[in-house]
């Protein structure tokens, strides 16, 4: 593809979704109304859910699908793959073949992008120049900002290899994409000694130490873990220390799901061995710089070490998350260690865990202090395997929309009706697949 970029000058009409609407998803929210009792959560779980199909996505001239994240009109290879969450649950339903079109569109697309520009985070629909700081060191008209995180290349691996195990479709993976994964493995391990190897740089002339990195652009000094590096957290925040524990273990596990795509699809043995190859030195790295002893909780996970003896003790409600390792870590949700990294998460330990008058969960450094985000309330609630803490952070996240009956990005524990993005495509998707997980619907 080169510099051309993802064919997209035309624009085909979408698949609206409407028989989708009125038929699998209107039942699931009447199954959902039955099973709670709760009108307002099943009319929440069909508006986000209809919000997201009838606003967020084009079916394109090329075939491939551009989702944006919402308020913003770019598409993040994170946010489009996480919006699809509770929609794979429906592969199997009466609109499931026209569901698989637009989740491999998706696909497409997102290793289209990263073809483009492997450290890219977000780009445009064409080809038109806009980005979120026309000053950012990027002269390529598809990108809208070239933050570089680790799971920018995990999650499209994620929604390639899940709509793979759940249809056995393999026609997403043609000779172009055979090329992507091996760029992603190559681009993880040349990542591993950042300092020596890598091409990467960020500057954005800005004030804030969360929108550059340090050092001309090559971030804070490092030594050399296994780990992968990262400039930027999923928050699109840079990081303290770059190696990110939770980007890591995603990482790892997306590279396990790429070694089953060459073994089984391409029948590339090297392909197949290199990546799980990189995914055990990851994870050995993870062990042994990334597991802190903390004085209250026992051995845990770090969110960001440096190499060098520096650790970072928090997490970010962003996923990948040391919240969400069961999910996208491939971490046992009863293992000792997450256990006692989750303990420490959800307590006052954390920096950015609030406790307000209406609410309590995990924020961010990228909001307000004192805001927390339902796409944390959301992976709390996956994360655990009591139905009854489920139910409760559901009813909490229908009852602090700040009457918009809509997820944002971060609100007021205070005041709900105090909040950041009105129009968060993802966040909605979190809510619907933890109400998914509770009701037990769904493949």
């Amino acid at each position: 593809m080169g510099n051309e970029g993802p064919a997209s000058k035309e624009i085909v009409a979408a698949w609206d979704g409407r028989e989708f609407l009125k038929g699998p998803l209107l039942e699931c929210a009447e199954l959902i109304e039955t099973i709670t009792g709760d009108p307002e959560l099943a009319s929440i779980f069909h508006e986000g859910m209809r919000n997201t199909l009838e606003t967020t996505l084009s079916r394109e001239a090329d075939g491939t699908t551009f989702v944006i994240t919402g308020d913003i009109p770019a598409m993040w290879l994170r946010d489009s793959s996480a919006q699809m969450l509770p929609f794979l649950r429906f592969l199997d339903s009466s609109d499931g073949p026209a569901l698989y079109e637009l989740l491999a569109g998706l696909s497409k697309r997102q290793f289209q992008y990263v073809a483009q520009d492997s450290y890219a985070n977000a780009f445009n629909q064409e080809a038109n120049g806009a980005s979120y700081d026309p000053e950012d060191c990027c002269d390529d008209p598809w990108v809208w900002e070239r933050k570089y995180e680790v799971d920018s290349l995990a999650f499209p691996l994620w929604l390639a290899h899940t709509v793979w195990r759940r249809t056995t479709r393999t026609d997403v993976f043609d000779e172009a994409v055979h090329g992507v994964l091996r760029t992603i493995v190559n681009q993880l391990r040349l990542e591993q000694d950042h300092e020596k190897n890598s091409p990467y740089s960020f500057v954005r002339n800005t004030d804030l130490p969360s929108e550059t990195l340090q050092r001309g652009g090559k971030g804070p000094a490092l030594g050399i873990t296994g780990m992968t590096w990262a400039g930027f957290r999923p928050s699109d925040d840079a990081c303290v220390y770059s190696f990110n524990v939770p980007g890591n273990l995603f990482a790892a596990q997306a590279l396990r799901q790429l070694a089953e795509i060459a073994a089984e699809i391409y029948d590339d043995g090297q392909l197949a061995s290199d990546a799980a190859s990189l995914a055990a030195e990851i994870a050995a790295g993870v062990a042994e710089f990334g597991v802190i002893h903390h004085p209250l909780h026992g051995d845990m996970y770090a969110y960001e070490v440096d190499g060098l003896g520096n650790t970072l003790l928090m997490d970010d409600a962003n996923m990948p998350s040391l919240l969400s390792l069961p999910l996208t870590g491939g971490i046992d949700q009863d293992d000792p260690l997450y256990l006692a990294t989750r303990a420490f998460i959800l307590s006052g330990e954390n920096p950015y865990c609030y406790r307000g008058s209406h609410a309590a969960g995990i924020g961010s450094p990228h909001t307000p202090s004192g805001y927390i985000w339902p796409i944390g309330m959301a992976v709390q609630g996956l994360t655990t395997p009591e139905k009854t803490e489920k139910l409760r952070l559901l009813q909490l996240l229908r009852d602090t929309t700040g009457g918009t009956g809509a997820m944002h990005e971060g609100f007021d524990v205070d005041n709900p009706a105090r909040f950041t993005r009105p129009w968060f495509s993802w966040a909605n998707s979190m809510f619907a697949e933890l109400l998914l997980d509770y009701c037990d619907l769904g493949n």
